[in-house]
């Protein structure tokens, strides 16, 4: 019997991981709704409280899916590149590319934030930390000398770097530019991040 009813709850949970993800896929973070989950799910408005800790909580797990596609698309456009300045200027305009594909999702990854007192779960953490261990494999052989911490400090300073312009041209800013320009600009900027003194 008790199994029968955890084989109930995990299809319940990935009934509402998909109509969360759906619908900010559709309408943005701002605009999702229990009731609105529930409803696409086809569950009762109190279920979802069975499978997740409340609305917060299907977030993180809707941004974790969107974690997990976003570096499965960084690694394939990265498969067979061997030059790490070639991989890096690739992962940038992957990013750039997962990003305006993926507008709504890969938003909801940036804007969720928890109310005051809750901190984000260590799983979540670390999946953000896998994200970026795409950016120190080819960081650490263009600078070996780099411990791990310094590896890190800068390859979270070259994410942050491209995230802002690509943040900056999605919202269509003032700074931002053509999209032919931009991916140009992209190279370039890594280019000139990883140029050696």
């Amino acid at each position: 019997m008790g199994e029968k009813r955890d084989t109930i709850r995990r299809e319940l949970t990935e009934k509402i991981l998909k109509a969360a993800e759906k619908r900010i896929e559709k309408h943005g973070l701002e605009a999702l709704r229990v009731r609105d989950v529930t409803h696409d799910a086809g569950c009762g408005l109190g279920t979802i409280y069975k499978c997740f800790a409340d609305l917060d909580d299907v977030i993180i797990h809707v941004n974790s899916i969107t974690l997990v596609r976003l570096r499965g698309h960084l690694s394939q456009a990265v498969n067979g590149i061997e030059a790490p300045i070639d991989v890096l200027k690739t992962l940038a305009i992957s990013y750039l590319d997962f990003a305006e594909n993926n507008i709504n999702l890969w938003s909801a990854l940036f804007k969720h934030t928890l109310p005051e007192g809750q901190s984000i779960p260590q799983w979540h953490k670390l999946e953000n930390e896998e994200l970026l261990r795409e950016i120190e494999a080819p960081v650490s052989t263009l600078e070996p000398a780099l411990d791990k911490n310094q590896l890190a400090a800068r390859s979270r300073t070259y994410f942050a770097a491209i995230h802002g312009i690509v943040t900056l041209a999605l919202e269509d800013r003032f700074v931002s530019l053509e999209k032919t320009i931009l991916r140009e600009e992209i190279k370039h900027l890594v280019e000139r991040m990883t140029a050696l003194k």
